[in-house]
């Protein structure tokens, strides 16, 4: 296996661990402000706050992974993406800043407010929302390359059907993965009023999610062929995705086995996740960047696959003391201990 292709496989690993473990966090902030908004606070937000408290410093880590990978294994797409995303990153950047003053302010300074929950909440819809932008760029024909610099077409970008269709996915997406861990979450902490709540919000959003990844195959039709045709060469695994998907819906209807429907859902996406991968290979950018032309010097790319791999060896069991001694903490999840 080549270094390029072991590059953007780890790569890949790391967008789709910050992708579960962010939805997990952005969705658990809109239904907390929603509660608020509706008067259901009082149901929802002592499992959303138990959740929060000791995983929001962690969420982003998996993120900057990912972006000082990209630039170090593949150091021409700081060329072709930098400046084309100035603007997406910025108010990412921006709404990322928002939700971390609601921490600090409402963990470390006891600030109460409905306007910073309903900032804190909102924001995180518009964070996945804004950083999808780059999936739909990645299709080609929004940059407009001339005079050696490069210009996104606004215009074709927003006026793109695909564009919108990748948006409500990732807002789709972000509330189902949320609601389904959620209802576990509650589950096991045996507050019956919340898990009917959070059980009811995962069945709502778990049809408007597929049928927006249904969309975007459809929009691919039209707009990028290549890609299309390669997804359908893929469709065992999208089928196996589907599956999975029909069997976490099922376990959460019939109101069973919490767990291992969030497990299920992980295994949806992440067979979802590697198939639009392996789909789009080997282009970074349709039709101008592939992994093969972008890629770093070999002694670079095996020092940075070393360097991700002692991160990572780090990361898990960090994360699993994370699990073990708070998230998944009996006295903790029931509220016994702060």
């Amino acid at each position: 296996m080549s270094y390029e292709i072991i590059g953007i496989v780890v790569l890949w690993l790391f967008l789709y661990g910050y992708i579960i473990v962010a939805s997990i966090d952005f969705g658990a902030g809109f239904f907390h402000a929603y509660s608020v908004l509706t008067n259901k606070h009082h149901i929802i937000s002592n499992i959303v706050q138990r959740y929060l408290s000791p995983v929001w410093e962690v969420t982003n880590v998996f993120l900057v992974f990912f972006f000082v990978g990209i630039v170090g294994f593949f150091p021409s797409t700081a060329y072709y993406y930098g400046t084309v995303l100035l603007v997406p990153a910025s108010l990412s950047l921006i709404l990322l800043a928002i939700r971390g003053s609601y921490y600090a302010f409402t963990t470390y300074g006891k600030l109460k407010s409905n306007l910073w929950t309903y900032l804190y909440g909102f924001s995180g819809l518009l964070i996945p929302a804004s950083l999808s932008i780059v999936l739909t760029i990645s299709e080609g024909g929004f940059i407009k390359e001339g005079n050696n610099e490069l210009t996104l077409q606004y215009a074709s970008l927003f006026s793109s059907p695909l564009t919108w269709s990748i948006v409500i996915l990732s807002l789709t997406s972000i509330l189902y993965i949320s609601a389904v861990f959620l209802t576990w979450y509650a589950n096991k902490a045996k507050d019956l009023a919340a898990t009917a709540l959070l059980r009811r919000y995962a069945l709502i959003w778990a049809g408007p999610a597929i049928i927006t990844a249904t969309g975007i195959i459809v929009e691919l039709r039209t707009h990028n062929p290549v890609h299309y045709h390669r997804m359908l060469d893929l469709w065992w695994m999208f089928a196996l995705s589907g599956i999975l998907f029909i069997s976490t819906v099922y376990l959460i209807w019939r109101k069973k086995s919490y767990g291992l429907a969030f497990f299920l859902l992980t295994g949806q996406f992440f067979i979802a996740f590697y198939a639009y991968g392996l789909s789009h290979y080997p282009y970074l950018l349709y039709p101008y960047l592939t992994i093969e032309e972008g890629f770093t010097s070999e002694g670079m790319a095996l020092a940075l696959i070393i360097a991700f791999i002692a991160g990572l060896c780090l990361l898990l069991p960090s994360l699993w003391l994370l699990l073990r001694l708070f998230l998944f903490n009996k006295d903790y999840v029931e509220g016994k201990i702060k």
